[in-house]
């Protein structure tokens, strides 16, 4: 059973690598093309859905974890942006990783991640438009922080894979922390166990799900693997999802950050919000 276990991992362990360092090379030279200062102008600019648009592209094609995200929403709010599109980048930027998605539709298919990533675009977009329309922009504290910096610089193949690296060094052990977990359920936890208990048409396992992944700080890449695993034993896909989206989409670390440039009642929005966008995500895929 134990050599069975180490087998999983080495399986996943390699897919992953494969599929991360390939996919990240890839994107990052395709970044060395967009153009950011047209993007952060859009992102400023009067028409609030063309904004709201581009702060979806601009949360893509940022590859940041929930803490990392931070220091870009001060930037963005220092420079006077729309407050309803710094909250839709500030939800979206997380859960929509290009390399992590990539990953997602080769591992768990391409009808669920095409269904993940516009669940989660369009969730960002309405929590960021209603937080502004409630006037939680007045709970935004005057503070700065350090941690972001602009950068004009154009990719060229060495570039793009020393970025690769440096990005391996911050994200591979989540991913492998994800493989390892993932070939322990799949060797060591009976599927008849997970089919009987997570597998069934229990609607509360989807908010107990969205609850759970905050406080845990799961990142998406550790959640591809375990979810590949979760799925395939039998779990049903809604608190897959919902688990998912909670854990990539907020975290513990992260909260601490926000309450140093926001509000209290801002931050317990935020976490609520989080909490209602992976469980009504994860009602969907179970619905779907």
């Amino acid at each position: 059973m134990l050599a069975e276990t180490f087998k999983s991992f080495l399986a996943i362990a390699i897919e992953l690598t494969i599929l991360f360092v390939v996919i990240s090379f890839l994107i990052n030279l395709l970044q060395s093309y967009i153009p950011y200062e047209k993007v952060e102008k859009h992102l400023g600019g009067k028409n609030k859905i063309f904004a709201a648009f581009f702060a979806l592209i601009f949360a893509f094609v940022t590859p940041f974890c929930s803490c990392s995200t931070i220091p870009v929403v001060v930037n963005m709010l220092k420079k006077k942006m729309p407050f309803s599109i710094v909250m839709i980048f500030l939800f979206a930027s997380p859960v929509l990783d290009p390399t992590i998605i990539t990953i997602m539709g080769v591992i768990l298919g391409w009808k669920v991640t095409v269904m993940y990533t516009v669940i989660t675009a369009i969730f960002s977009v309405v929590i960021g438009f209603t937080l502004a329309a409630l006037g939680f922009e007045k709970s935004v504290k005057n503070v700065v922080m350090k941690g972001y910096e602009e950068s004009n610089k154009k990719f060229d193949w060495k570039a793009a894979w020393q970025e690769t690296m440096q990005l391996m060094k911050s994200v591979y052990p989540y991913l492998l922390i994800g493989a390892a977990i993932g070939a322990v359920i799949h060797g060591l936890v009976p599927t008849k166990w997970i089919a009987g208990t997570f597998g069934s048409g229990n609607w509360w396992l989807i908010p107990l799900a969205a609850v759970i992944g905050i406080p845990l700080y799961i990142r998406l890449s550790s959640m591809i693997p375990i979810s590949q695993v979760l799925i395939a034993k039998g779990m049903a896909l809604g608190p897959v999802m919902a688990l998912m989206i909670s854990s990539a989409g907020a975290s513990l670390p992260e909260v601490i950050l926000l309450k140093s440039i926001f509000k209290k009642e801002l931050v317990i929005t935020f976490v609520l919000s989080v909490m209602t966008m992976s469980t009504v995500s994860g009602f969907i895929f179970y619905l779907i």
